[in-house]
């Protein structure tokens, strides 16, 4: 036995290394969460806690105006250097709404850096034409409308795209 056994020396450095390795990742979790912060949402223009606590509600009125009225998007084309939003809102007999009050936000999906508040220019018709804008981006945007004849009121949550101008979802 004149070699000693050296089979204990490596546990620490193991030890050592795994504290190493968690503050390692530990700290690269976090940079990542601070380069990317969490967005909140803006489902029907505004905040989740509101939309959680008067969901039934919301839910409720969008089904009371979608009976007595028709909210249809009539922009002819998403296009990236003049984005012209219009809607037409008529009742149900067909005849032309004009006394609605209309809010319009363009915003791209999972951020707000590039939310727009739309102007509106002028109602003709029965048909909602906002002020022509700029989008700063090609792609996907979300287009939130807040439409309300009185008491009624109706949340609309449009996608669309600028590549494909004609091309939209509900």
């Amino acid at each position: 036995m004149d070699k000693a056994y050296k089979g204990g020396r490596k546990w620490p450095w193991i030890i050592v290394g795994s504290i190493l390795g968690v503050v390692g990742l530990s700290y690269w979790t976090v940079s990542i969460a601070i380069q990317n912060p969490v967005q909140m949402s803006d489902l029907n223009l505004q905040d989740y806690h509101t939309y959680d606590n008067d969901a039934n509600k919301i839910i409720t009125a969008n089904l009371r105006f979608d009976k007595a009225y028709n909210l249809e998007y009539v922009t002819e084309g998403l296009a990236g250097a003049s984005a012209a939003i219009k809607f037409r809102l008529t009742d149900k007999a067909g005849k032309a709404v004009e006394s609605a009050q209309m809010q319009i936000r363009l915003t791209r999906p999972n951020t707000h850096e590039h939310d727009m508040t739309l102007e509106l220019e002028k109602v003709q018709d029965g048909t909602y034409i906002f002020k022509e804008v700029a989008l700063p981006k090609p792609g996907r945007w979300d287009i939130l409308v807040h439409a309300s004849v009185g008491a009624d009121e109706r949340y609309l949550n449009l996608k669309a795209d600028t590549r494909y101008p004609n091309v939209f979802e509900f």
